[in-house]
């Protein structure tokens, strides 16, 4: 059956900025077929016909870092540094099992499509021995909820022993790594077009992992044509470990790791030099910008816009929940073109580029920019419908604006390939309390076992 959204803004965020107002978006077969000014024209092939009048249509969000099971938890070390943060929670995290991790990625992914993510990334890295199959609990989690999922198969070696952050009972030895990351790949890898899963491989951080591992996981990565992602130069603490370590700055680090490239995208990146973002632009390695846990750690303003005009990709991450609290990629938007503005003025970032981080900037960073974050004909049908008549919106005749420097809210409707996946603002693919419940008492469980 053929859907038509008719009577919406349209924000298409297309190369050509493309908007419309009122417009129809008509979709078939998973895909964007039409997308044009004024009312549907009538067919009388069977129609789905949804009046999307006092709603903005845009493409679906797409989150470029996440770690889902940080879910678990949320509100610990709260004045902490990320190093600090980090060493309080490690403990609790090597008790984690399979069904918390089912909670959380539930919760998790429920939430992100309620803000009108469509794709998403996660970067799973701690693998207690008594639960390898984290990574395939939340992929099926992310199939059941419906997402178009990039999970990274995250891993990190070095631990206290060698002079790393993690404690050792949280590290794994690079030959298991290297083996559970090729198993991943090969069993669930799809690169073609329509894909709803793709496999990412994603040594942690230059603080928990091995040049070693490292050098390995880029030639692992090259040699089967999956992409490559890691934290960077998130915190001056994380350069002071680089220089004493290594003698050298991340970036520099990465680069001589043969780690820049355009299969290549970073998380974070807030402490980068003018020479740095033209290197990243110059070989097109992406950025995931992630200004709330950025904040919630104290961590530093990234150089968003500058990257931007750079030419670099930079896309947004929710980051972890247990440093943002949330996990609503729409409020990242808004925080994103508050933030650059804070860093260089009110011209820094306007709604629309922040609006393009969220979604075609994302695509990019992904390796999908022919694909998914923009509304045109033959783009897969990731859509988000965003209510904007509402007391928190109504009145701001620029609908772009309302959407981005308004009150923080939820989608209307989701849809990911064709299947609408949130209507009227509810999960209709799960049951949001029962998601709920069983997080709680995961949470439960994962901090009494911590405490032992």
């Amino acid at each position: 059956m053929r859907v038509v959204l008719d009577g919406c803004a349209i924000a298409t965020m297309d190369e050509k900025a493309t908007e419309l107002s009122p417009g129809h978006i008509v979709v078939d077969g998973g895909r964007i077929v039409e997308v044009g000014d004024g009312p549907a024209p009538d067919t009388h092939a069977e129609v789905r016909r949804i009046d999307a009048r006092g709603c903005l249509a845009t493409p679906g969000l797409v989150n470029c870092h996440h770690h889902l099971y940080q879910w678990l938890t949320r509100g610990l070390a709260q004045e902490a540094t990320l190093f600090e943060w980090l060493t309080a929670l490690y403990p609790i995290w090597a008790h984690i099992d399979a069904e918390m991790e089912a909670a959380a990625a539930r919760a998790g992914l429920a939430a992100l499509a309620l803000s009108g993510c469509t794709t998403t990334t996660d970067h799973h890295y701690v693998f207690p021995r008594s639960a390898p199959e984290l990574l395939e609990v939340e992929i099926e989690a992310a199939t059941h909820i419906g997402l178009r999922f990039h999970p990274c198969r995250g891993s990190m070696d070095l631990g206290r022993a060698q002079g790393g952050l993690p404690p050792d009972e949280v590290v794994e030895n690079i030959d298991v790594i290297l083996a559970a990351t090729e198993a991943a790949i090969d069993e669930f890898h799809d690169p073609s077009e329509a894909s709803m899963l793709r496999i990412a491989v994603a040594p942690c951080s230059p603080f928990s992992v091995t040049k070693d591992l490292m050098r390995a996981a880029a030639e692992l990565a090259r040699a089967r044509g999956v992409r490559l992602h890691t934290h960077l130069a998130e915190t001056i603490e994380e350069e002071d470990f680089c220089r004493e370590r290594f003698g050298i700055r991340p970036v520099d680090y990465l680069e001589e790791l043969d780690w820049l490239g355009e299969d290549v995208w970073l998380a974070h990146c807030v402490h980068l030099s003018d020479s740095e973002i033209e290197r990243f632009a110059a070989t097109g390695t992406g950025v995931a910008h992630c200004p709330s846990s950025n904040a919630r750690l104290g961590a530093g303003i990234a150089r968003s816009a500058d990257l931007l005009a750079a030419g670099a990709p930079v896309g947004l991450g929710v980051d972890g929940p247990a440093s943002n609290e949330a996990g609503e990629l729409g409020t990242e938007v808004r925080a994103a073109l508050l933030w650059a503005r804070l860093r260089g003025g009110p011209a820094a970032l306007s709604a629309r580029d922040a609006l393009a981080l969220g979604t075609r900037e994302g695509a990019r960073c992904l390796g999908r920019a022919t694909e998914i974050g923009s509304l045109e004909p033959g783009r897969l049908a990731d859509i988000a419908l965003w209510r904007l008549d509402d007391l928190g919106h109504a009145g701001i005749e620029d609908p772009v604006a309302a959407l981005v420097l308004g009150p923080p809210r939820l989608a209307h409707l989701v849809m990911v390939g064709g299947e609408v996946i949130v209507e009227d603002g509810r999960l209709v693919t799960a049951d949001e309390d029962e998601i709920a419940a069983n997080l709680d008492k995961s949470c439960g469980r994962l901090m009494a076992a911590g405490s032992r």
